[in-house]
């Protein structure tokens, strides 16, 4: 019963959310193709308030500097509300599951979501790429495991004063769309990964774009 609640009252707040407009653009359901596409574009690894640092990936997709809270850390950048890919990813049939945040060997649970970058040519066309293939190792270049999963878990629900018992979805006062590791539980898609991967997984970009190029980040529910 409580998770029944629980579960409706997120599901009023994401319509809320996504009224009026906002930073709700540049998201495409496809129930034909079984796919929510989000603009994106390449994000920075070198930010000026971090006087050049670049920090290992934490997430694949998130608002950019300064209101993503990860923007430092990211592959991509949207404005997409991360409310408005969940209600997509609804659309498409599939239900969120449950996030995680910390802990070394509590894994985030959710359906499976096949993640990819369109990225522009030159001769005009899209190449579509799985999202593995964008990150390696930092300093040997292993490539990113094949195996891990990418899974639709949902957000939590946040207070965005906390003083107020009013609550909110959580990514969306984050900006965290996709999150590698659980270092955070106010996200749409977490991996498979538990948090003990993120004390020796350091990532990079590899065979991206320069910064900034606009690309289309693409979530596909599998059959």
């Amino acid at each position: 019963m409580v998770r029944l609640f629980f579960g409706a009252l997120m599901l009023i707040v994401i319509q809320q959310s996504t009224i009026g407009g906002g930073k709700d653009d540049g998201v495409v359901v496809d129930k034909a193709k079984r796919t929510v596409t989000i603009d994106a574009k390449i994000a920075p690894r070198k930010l000026p308030h971090l006087k050049g640092e670049i920090y290992p990936l934490e997430v694949i997709a998130c608002w950019e500097h300064p209101k993503g809270q990860k923007a430092h850390e990211t592959i991509v950048t949207i404005d997409a509300l991360p409310s408005k890919v969940h209600k997509g990813l609804v659309e498409l049939g599939l239900k969120p599951g449950t996030p995680v945040m910390g802990g070394d060997k509590q894994e985030p649970q959710g359906p499976d979501v096949n993640v990819y970058l369109d990225i522009p040519q030159p001769d005009g066309e899209m190449r579509r790429v799985s999202i593995d293939k964008t990150m390696v190792a930092v300093g040997t270049g292993k490539p990113f495991p094949k195996s891990v999963k990418w899974r639709f878990t949902g957000s939590v629900m946040s207070k965005p004063d906390p003083n107020k018992a009013e609550l909110a979805y959580g990514a969306d006062l984050t900006g965290t769309l996709i999150a590698i590791f659980p270092v955070t539980d106010q996200t749409v898609l977490q991996t498979s990964l538990s948090m003990q991967y993120e004390k020796y997984m350091k990532l990079e970009t590899k065979g991206l774009p320069k910064e900034g190029t606009p690309v289309k980040l693409v979530l596909e529910a599998p059959k």
